[in-house]
């Protein structure tokens, strides 16, 4: 799969072109020559499935339903909405826009608009590889319900199990069952002590033996998923047809059974019930952020993969824009396939509704919702899609993030890869596999929480919010509305240009820095995670975001040329016009900003709080405190290394 190749007069440490911070200038853009052995998309429905099927996974029928309500219920989707339109969108259309034009991976993308900040892409195939290790874990579990479905009397209905403790009840279709906070359902019972074992292990300390039933349902997963890529879109945009279509199927005929449920319309109203007091709170706004961007997935590296293998006149526009409300609506109408089985829940044990919704991540999908289908007329059938949905909702995922890590290896070494595809795809395969084994002991769902809180969390945000950054001001929007102009045969709108210029990347710095500033305690089945855990967590984290850092060091530093004689004139300079010392200056006028902004949401995060709680917990005061400052700090190292690329960029050799 040889290179795409881009005529270039010079390189540099920043890919030459129109000289502007914002792209104010709109120079001729390099020649890209397509190449066309690359491989191609057998038909267009086959990309845009691909792309609905990576966009719309779990969290969308867990993660959504759950935020929405806790945050205003119909309220919340005025800030979703409002996020979505200004931020996430603008995000998706970027990355679609890139990949088809640049036709490369997440790795040497980046020696076409920014080479120094190729990290980016190392960065985000090791979190692709992270992503790999838990959440076909979580696919398997699914496989281990689906296998044990196919009984007449589905096993977490009943109390009489090897596995039920004195505390199991089962309240339904019985009078007068007292529940207490001691009490554990049948559903909740077979999740946790005969799927994960959990109670078995004393922690991350002491996470146990590996449980050969999720190891064997691990197995079949990677062996579909690697059938389903070894031979590339040709064979997954095949697969696909299924997997991202038979979802939609299965979610309109559990819609229409929840709404012929006793009590349904108790949990439709909960669900969709506005509080719009809600919409004062700054969390609310944070987590519609957060959703939407998680929910879309911008930064992971496979919109990139996937729209690179599109025409090169193919509307990436109209993609954006389709695969957005369509991962949108799906969220939303998600939220009535749960809620009207929490209501129905909720009549039959003749509480609130909120009472029974309180499971949240994967209880929802594998504690309350299996709960309420034991106990319906064809409990088996309904378990059986219910379950199938599932895995086929993951498996689209994982296709999308391990075509991101292929892609962008491949397209970084095309002379050693290309004609050995398939031995690279069963490689990483089996290094997925062989990562993901310390998730399949019997304290795996420790570790999945661990890799799902910090293997992603902040990192692929801020990783996110670089690439827009490089996208926007080092390449330059001008340079960039170019590209698709040549694609489409007109440029971007002044409200795109905006957001990617200004708005999206305020957008993800505010959720990066809100994540920050509210900390939350990690608990997983009313287990604490201990401090050591948690440096670990942010080890693991760092061990993905370093690599930008590590390689704008190596570019400057193994560059030829000493910096005097490559110091550039003015005029082509990235910023027009602008000596380095300016630039330097410009930079650290920034960082000064920075700061100030930081320091500003501090304030306003306290004064969110009240003068009561911030006085009655100073610790949790002192480590936001701290947070900011760490934050400074560690922006002054950034913004320093880039003002050091930008200003003191030396020739790069041609590859």
């Amino acid at each position: 799969m040889p290179h795409q190749e881009q005529v270039l007069a010079h390189g540099n440490l920043c890919a030459p072109g129109p000289p502007n911070n914002a792209g104010y200038n709109s120079n001729p853009v390099p020649v890209i020559i397509q190449t066309e052995s690359r491989d191609k998309w057998s038909k267009k429905m086959d990309f845009l499935l691909s792309v609905i099927g990576f966009a719309v996974d779990l969290g969308n029928v867990w993660r959504f339903p759950y935020i929405c309500y806790q945050n205003g219920g119909g309220a919340f989707l005025i800030p979703y909405v409002l996020m979505a339109v200004f931020g996430g969108v603008p995000l998706f259309y970027m990355e679609l826009a890139l990949g088809q034009f640049h036709r490369t991976g997440a790795i040497s993308i980046w020696k076409h608009i920014c080479p120094i900040f190729k990290g980016i892409g190392f960065a985000i195939c090791i979190i692709a590889l992270y992503v790999s290790f838990y959440y076909n874990t979580i696919i398997a579990w699914a496989l281990f319900y689906f296998y044990s479905s196919f009984s007449s009397t589905l096993p977490w209905t009943s109390c009489d199990n090897d596995w039920n403790t004195e505390n199991c009840t089962n309240y339904f279709g019985k009078d007068n069952v007292t529940w207490t906070n001691y009490s554990r359902s049948p559903a909740e019972e077979f999740y946790t002590r005969n799927v994960l074992a959990v109670h078995e292990s004393s922690g991350l300390g002491g996470v146990g033996y590996i449980r050969w039933q999720l190891m064997l349902c691990l197995f079949l997963i990677f062996t579909i998923v690697y059938f389903s890529l070894w031979k590339g879109v040709k064979t997954s945009g095949k697969v696909v047809w299924v997997t991202a279509t038979l979802p939609y199927v299965v979610l309109l005929i559990l819609m229409i059974r929840g709404a012929t449920l006793p009590g349904a319309w108790k949990g439709v109203v909960f669900y969709l019930n506005p509080k719009w007091e809600k919409l004062q709170e700054t969390s609310v706004w944070v987590d519609a952020a957060a959703q939407i961007f998680f929910s879309l997935g911008p930064g992971f590296g496979v919109l990139l993969a996937l729209s690179s293998y599109n025409s090169f006149n193919n509307n990436c526009y109209r993609d954006a824009i389709v695969t957005s409300l369509v991962n949108c609506l799906t969220s939303f109408v998600s939220g009535f396939v749960i809620f009207t089985v929490l209501g129905y829940m909720a009549e039959q044990r003749n509480v609130n509704v909120e009472d029974v919704a309180r499971d949240k991540g994967p209880s929802l999908l594998f504690i309350t919702y299996p709960e309420a289908i034991a106990n319906m007329v064809g409990s088996t059938f309904f378990a059986i899609i219910f379950f199938v949905m599932m895995i086929t909702l993951g498996l689209d995922s994982t296709f999308g993030g391990l075509e991101a890590i292929i892609t962008a290896v491949m397209d970084e070494y095309p002379d050693t890869l290309s004609h050995r595809r398939e031995l690279f795809v069963l490689g990483l395969v089996v290094v997925c596999f062989l990562g993901s084994l310390s998730t399949l002991t019997k304290g795996g769902a420790y570790v999945v929480k661990l890799l799902e809180e910090f293997g992603v969390g902040s990192s692929i945000i801020a990783i996110v919010f670089l690439e827009a950054t490089a996208v926007s001001w080092f390449y330059g929007i001008n340079r960039f509305s170019n590209d698709i102009k040549s694609m489409l045969g007109y440029t971007p709108g002044l409200f795109w240009k905006v957001c990617w210029v200004a708005i999206s990347p305020a957008f993800l710095a505010y959720i990066i820095i809100s994540s920050l500033l509210n900390p939350q305690p990690l608990t997983l089945f009313d287990y604490e995670f201990p401090d050591w855990s948690i440096t670990v967590g942010y080890i693991i984290g760092a061990s993905s975001f370093m690599w930008i850092p590590i390689y704008m060091v190596y570019k400057l530093v193994w560059t030829p040329g000493s910096l005097k004689q490559d110091l550039p004139p003015a005029s082509s300079s990235m910023w027009i016009g602008l000596h380095p010392a300016h630039c330097l200056a410009t930079m650290s006028a920034r960082l000064i900003c920075l700061i100030v902004c930081c320091e500003t949401l501090f304030q306003f995060g306290n004064a969110q709080l009240g003068e009561s709680k911030v006085h009655d917990r100073p610790y949790e005061v002192l480590l936001r405190q701290n947070l900011v400052l760490l934050i400074s700090v560690l922006s002054t190292l950034l913004v320093v290394m880039i003002g050091m690329a930008v200003c003191v960029y030396k020739p790069l050799r041609r590859r």
